[in-house]
């Protein structure tokens, strides 16, 4: 009688069967596994401990925040912090979470487009100075950004563009890492798809909507969770553009609670606590989806 074989991995690699009642190779709990189990577990809660310092801080009364021996869990929770925070007692925070929004939207949708259509023109299309111009692309990843900030703000008061939203999105648009990295998943399209659309008829433009952009979904759905993210937690550029506290970001807006002779410790973590909310939803709802993708070249031959 022949023995069942009913792990296919093992068949396809030639190893033979586990007897009956054996674990697989991959569940067996050896020690070195368990080793690494718990070291991966004491990394999780080193990494975790000081976000739940700052949801459990957001609770705290003002003189228990800092209070030593330090202690994670509140004596009486209070959400006083969270209601002065939108009572816009001292900054509208309500507001500057709804610009932070919006700035970050757009700004995606900004980035997603631009890179897009520079991925699309250096991976299918044949100029002069190609090469010399994607490797000038990949020289401007070097560069720091403090390097701009003069140029740009010079170029913003210039344009009058200082205190606007137009101001901290437009100079986000173009994004050299944006642009490379689409250019390496636009690559994988087949250049014969391309020339029988062209031989069809299709335009340039048609081509592009209908080829370029779905058969890189995926990595433009990732481009777009990097970029809504990077937006969101900007703190740099729209402390130097944004000057009203109506228009300012949430980031920039926290910082204001840092006064001279007082400081809000407790708005602070409550409004740091709020915002990272939305963003763990996000992760959460799509980390199948990101994470899928963002190893994808990393597991090809």
């Amino acid at each position: 009688m022949s023995t069942s074989v009913k792990d296919p991995a093992r068949a396809s690699s030639g190893v033979p069967p586990a007897p009956h009642g054996e674990p697989a190779a991959g569940r067996r709990w050896t020690l070195a596994r368990i080793a690494a189990h718990l070291t991966l577990l004491a990394a999780v809660a080193v990494t975790a401990l000081p976000y739940v310092y700052l949801a459990t801080g957001s609770l705290k009364k003002p003189g228990e925040i800092f209070e030593l021996p330090l202690r994670l869990l509140p004596r009486v929770p209070t959400w006083e912090h969270f209601t002065r925070l939108f009572s816009d007692e001292l900054i509208p925070f309500g507001r500057q979470v709804g610009n932070s929004f919006v700035i970050s939207f757009l700004t995606t949708l900004l980035v997603v487009a631009v890179s897009a259509s520079v991925g699309w023109g250096f991976a299918k299309y044949e100029f002069p100075l190609r090469n010399v111009l994607f490797i000038v692309l990949l020289t401007t990843l070097t560069l720091p950004v403090q390097v701009a900030l003069v140029p740009l703000f010079t170029m913003m008061v210039s344009l009058q563009w200082l205190d606007t939203f137009q101001g901290v999105i437009l100079p986000s648009g173009a994004s050299a890492f944006g642009a490379f990295f689409i250019r390496q998943a636009m690559l994988a399209v087949p250049d014969e798809m391309v020339q029988a659309a062209r031989i069809d008829g299709a335009s340039e433009f048609r081509i592009f909507l209908t080829m370029g952009v779905p058969l890189a979904r995926g990595a433009l759905s990732v481009l777009a969770v990097l970029t809504f993210l990077g937006s969101w937690n900007d703190f740099l550029w729209p402390s130097i553009v944004l000057r009203s506290p109506e228009r300012q970001t949430y980031p920039v807006g926290l910082a204001n609670l840092v006064g001279f002779y007082a400081t809000e410790y407790g708005m602070i973590l409550a409004g740091s606590f709020l915002v990272t909310v939305p963003i763990i939803i996000l992760f959460i709802a799509g980390r199948k989806h990101i994470l899928d993708n963002l190893t994808m070249g990393s597991v090809k031959g």
